[in-house]
């Protein structure tokens, strides 16, 4: 991993720092860092995984949606990560 940034900066800093580009970034502990895409077998069974979701939320109609691409809060640290695969409840984050 390459860090990107020296300076300690909270979740809400980075989402607002957050560039539109090709590259991925995760915040540990209040450190930006650039982390590798995912590939062969990782994202392999990453996209099996997305894929059978998928068709099990279509088939059961639940009201929920895979993102092709997220950044998840830690609770308890400055740190935000984009997690291979997760899966939203859409009432839940209506209410949010």
């Amino acid at each position: 991993m390459t860090q990107a940034l020296t300076k300690q900066v909270t979740f809400d800093e980075f989402i607002a720092w957050y560039p539109d580009s090709d590259r991925r970034y995760e915040l540990h502990d209040g450190v930006i860092v650039e982390i590798p895409k995912p590939r062969g077998k990782h994202s392999e069974i990453a996209g099996f995984i997305n894929g059978s979701l998928f068709i099990e939320i279509t088939r059961l109609s639940i009201p929920c949606f895979i993102p092709k691409e997220c950044v998840i809060k830690s609770v308890n640290t400055d740190s935000g990560y984009e997690p291979d695969v997760i899966v939203v409840d859409r009432q839940a984050l209506s209410n949010v």
